[in-house]
């Protein structure tokens, strides 16, 4: 049985990691697709494989800083599909790191400008059609990091993504009245580019791999599923959650 028959969404951050896996699976689950991210090139080639699967999804290259980007979303979901049940605003970056006295202005910033504040524009907008409707979910992608303990030298990232539980929270009790159910999930490390990215060297990947209780790191198809139950109807009795999928990360001390 098809998890989101009948559902249109639109996820951001499609063309790689998470988000990329969760275009994918929301579409084999019958739902249809407006996809966002940076990169056209890698936006269409997810498009010509989810339609080669059988499924249909369009995408819409741009900023998720721009709240007008925000809005085209929107509204090619409606344009092209009438209507919108989820949105999965996934978008993220590390942001800049190291001594948090280094840290500047401009690199916090950013930070929060594409992980938290985007989430929000993203969210401000899709909120309409869902409560027209009188139900929707809008699902966010936080991280452990900043929840459960955070590293040193990512301030930045860390009130970023950790902001979003606030924003997931707030949201939740403004709009479960009106039938809109949103929650976060919280990743732990995941075989994404951008993990790749950080973990550069074997010994990097050791040591983040032996902080998980599962002693490996997830995979995007892992946390697609996670996003998959938030975003369906079995998690009808769910709302304002920050949803650990994090190998249990969060509770090894070994």
């Amino acid at each position: 049985m098809e998890r989101l028959n009948g559902k249109v969404a639109i996820i951001t951050g499609a063309s790689a990691g998470i988000g990329r896996a969760t275009a994918k699976l929301f579409a084999a689950e019958g739902a249809k697709l407006v996809v966002g991210a940076r990169r056209k090139e890698e936006l269409d080639t997810l498009v010509a494989e989810i339609a080669a699967a059988g499924g249909e999804a369009v995408a819409l290259a741009g900023d998720v800083r721009s709240e007008d980007y925000a809005r085209a979303l929107v509204a090619l979901a409606l344009q092209r599909f009438d209507k919108l049940d989820i949105a999965f605003n996934n978008a993220g970056i590390i942001g800049e790191g190291g001594p948090s006295t280094e840290v500047s202005e401009k690199g916090f910033s950013d930070a929060l400008a594409v992980n938290l504040t985007a989430a929000f524009l993203g969210a401000k907008h899709q909120l309409g059609p869902m409560v027209k409707q009188g139900a929707g979910s809008i699902i966010f992608t936080s991280t452990f990091v900043g929840y459960s303990f955070a590293f040193p030298g990512t301030a930045a990232y860390s009130a970023s993504k950790s902001g979003l539980i606030g924003l997931t929270q707030a949201l939740a009790a403004e709009y479960g009245p009106r039938g809109v159910r949103v929650n976060a999930v919280l990743p732990g490390a995941v075989e994404t580019p951008m993990y790749q990215a950080v973990n550069a060297t074997p010994e990097a990947k050791t040591f983040v791999t032996g902080l998980h209780a599962l002693k490996r790191v997830g995979t995007p198809e892992e946390l697609a599923r996670a996003v998959l139950f938030l975003a369906s109807d079995d998690a009808s009795f769910v709302t304002g959650t920050a949803t650990l999928v994090d190998g249990g990360v969060s509770i090894t001390r070994t």
